[in-house]
């Protein structure tokens, strides 16, 4: 019996940020599948379900506020780690207040996002 791995759905705009997060994550043995946008998230987010999202804040056509909603409607339980290039606080807190986990600022601590991450997983799947 295969044991079903935890899935992320990484989405950022920039594609050398979303192959290392999806290398390193792939590399931790999570399921992992990449949107480089918006709406391309909110498509996997229905197809996938993912049990948590890595979520750029800033990118073109649908920003990731827009898809923290939008995926809180598809899915309450997901968990959100929102990712920016840019420390704002006003934004951090409105992610925050739509149910958003996390939020970390680039360049990425990929020590301090993992234990997020398995932090969130661990809650989430017990």
């Amino acid at each position: 019996m295969d044991k079903q791995l935890p899935r992320i759905l990484v989405v950022d705009d920039e594609r050398d940020v979303v192959d290392f997060l999806a290398s390193e994550l792939a590399r931790r043995e999570f399921a992992v599948e990449t949107a480089f946008s918006g709406e391309e998230a909110i498509e996997k987010m229905k197809a996938h379900r993912p049990h948590l999202l890595l979520l750029d804040i800033r990118m073109p056509g649908m920003g990731g506020i827009e898809v923290l909603r939008q995926a809180k409607q598809i899915d309450p339980t997901v968990g959100v780690i929102m990712v920016t290039a840019v420390h704002e606080e006003d934004i951090a807190k409105s992610a925050m207040a739509l149910g958003a986990h996390d939020y970390i600022t680039k360049p990425i601590d990929f020590n301090y996002l993992n234990m997020v991450v398995m932090t969130k997983i661990i809650q989430m799947l017990g």
